[in-house]
């Protein structure tokens, strides 16, 4: 990322999470919100590139975004069922889940963590909607590569007992001893505690489009400098995660996505291979 700008990563996820709200029956996803939170993403701006969210590489890219955060929230239900009461959001971005919370949310206290440049634009595109703080909300500037995660967080009125963190599509961005600190940061939260998070496969465990839309998305990131540092392998992240003490580790694979999320679709939705899911709990 560029100092002093916000990451140009943000705007993919949005657009295509609003553009699933106006082209996909039925919604895997339910954001209302994200039509219209960026220009880029409203009605006008979606249908004027029809055909290109109807590539297959914009089709595949759409089922990523609209799983990873269906996925996300479904476990984070089921944490808030066990008693956890903190979610942080690290890179949370234009995620329009603390505007959209339902019922087993809002008793839980909400942390959307990202890099100070990026924080304050997407402030300003979430007052621009018309979209006030939630009361159980707060933004944390938190700089994943250099700033100490736990005093940072402590300092916003984070407490250091259970809590349900989620970490999507940044991994790839950071070094491997930066993704590593945030794990055992979660990790020494106790028992219950969670982390949902998102990588990239190494180029070996791909193949087909999934390896061509990995190689061409980490190509044009760099081209606006912001490169990919870290690629994990699925055997790798696992013992990582072991080795940290988290006590249950769930690969969440295209498969599971599939027959969980995708079964019986009519229309070209399918799961991507090309960023993978994990859910691991202390």
């Amino acid at each position: 990322m560029l100092a002093g700008r916000p990451s140009r990563t943000l705007l993919p996820p949005a657009i295509r999470r609003a553009a699933h709200q106006l082209l996909d029956t039925p919604l895997i996803l339910n954001d209302p919100i994200a039509v219209g939170l960026v220009p880029e993403a409203d009605e006008r701006s979606i249908q004027a590139s029809l055909l290109d969210h109807q590539s297959q590489e914009s089709v595949l890219l759409r089922s990523l975004f609209v799983l990873r955060n269906r996925f996300a929230e479904d476990r984070l239900e089921e944490a808030a069922a066990r008693g956890v009461e903190q979610y942080v959001m690290f890179g949370a971005g234009l995620d329009t889940f603390p505007w959209r919370q339902p019922d087993y949310a809002r008793g839980m206290r909400i942390f959307a963590v990202e890099h100070v440049s990026s924080l304050v634009w997407t402030q300003a595109a979430f007052w621009e909607r018309g979209l006030p703080k939630p009361a159980n909300l707060t933004f944390v500037p938190l700089d994943l590569e250099s700033d100490p995660v736990g005093e940072r967080l402590a300092a916003y009125g984070f407490e250091p007992r259970p809590t349900f963190c989620s970490m999507l599509g940044v991994t790839q961005y950071l070094e491997r001893a930066s993704v590593e600190v945030v794990l055992r940061f979660v990790a020494s939260l106790g028992s219950g505690s969670e982390v949902v998070f998102s990588y990239v496969p190494r180029a070996d465990e791909l193949d087909g489009i999934d390896r061509d839309i990995t190689e061409a998305s980490a190509a044009r990131v760099a081209r606006f400098g912001e490169p990919w540092k870290t690629r994990f392998g699925a055997d790798e992240l696992r013992g990582l995660l072991l080795a940290a003490n988290f006590s249950e580790v769930s690969h969440f694979t295209p498969e599971h996505a599939r027959q969980r999320y995708f079964s019986g679709r009519a229309d070209e939705l399918r799961p991507a291979g090309c960023e993978q899911l994990i859910a691991a709990v202390v």
